[in-house]
């Protein structure tokens, strides 16, 4: 984590410095461009446009090295050998209106989330939410999910599922899915551990 804020630090101090010495110099040389219009010939003053090229071009490098210290910091937060992703996701969804999902680990909420209407259509049309990622040592777990919404006939729906599973040394992702069983006229949800 100390690394982490070393880079970012460095990374703002080098833009600022860089910044600092363009506006100090445009001023200098204008300065010395007054009382002696030779010297100006042969040191031009950068063009706003130089400098706006600049600033964009660094601007561009910040967001870069920004996503990479965002990279890191989930790798160090998370690493693979403990780190749990829990994703939600919809199959045509017909007979359920989502509105809530709660997420418990061994008996302890670690997520929850209230779904706006943009977000439900997202997941209609074949989206995938990461509602969770944390941390697990290995061995046996259990992960409960509480759905809420509205069912057939608009009536209102609180169903659960629960699944066991064991954390090994790698990156476990689970899915949490809510389908359509036509047969039954009935909503599902799966809890599934991918490998």
């Amino acid at each position: 984590m100390r690394r982490l804020h070393l880079l970012l630090g460095t990374a703002l101090l080098a833009l600022g410095l860089s910044l600092s010495a363009q506006a100090q110099t445009a001023p200098a040389d204008a300065a010395s461009a007054a009382p002696a219009p030779a010297a100006s010939a042969s040191a031009p003053l950068p063009s706003d446009a130089a400098l706006d090229a600049r600033a964009e071009d660094l601007k561009r490098e910040v967001i870069a090295l920004n996503r990479d210290l965002l990279a890191l910091e989930e790798e160090l937060l998370y690493p693979a050998s403990t780190q749990v992703n829990v994703f939600v996701s919809m199959d045509v969804g017909k007979l359920f209106m989502l509105e809530s999902v709660q997420v418990k680990v061994d008996d302890k909420l670690v997520a929850q989330h209230l779904y706006t209407p943009a977000e439900v259509k997202a997941l209609h049309r074949g989206g995938v939410q990461r509602l969770y990622v944390g941390n697990l040592r290995s061995g046996p777990h259990e992960i409960t999910a509480f759905f809420t919404g509205q069912g057939p006939h608009e009536r209102d729906y609180k169903r659960g599922t629960t699944l066991q599973f064991d954390k090994g040394s790698e990156t476990r992702n689970i899915e949490l899915k809510v389908r359509d069983a036509l047969g039954k006229l009935q909503p599902e949800f799966d809890v599934k551990v991918w490998p």
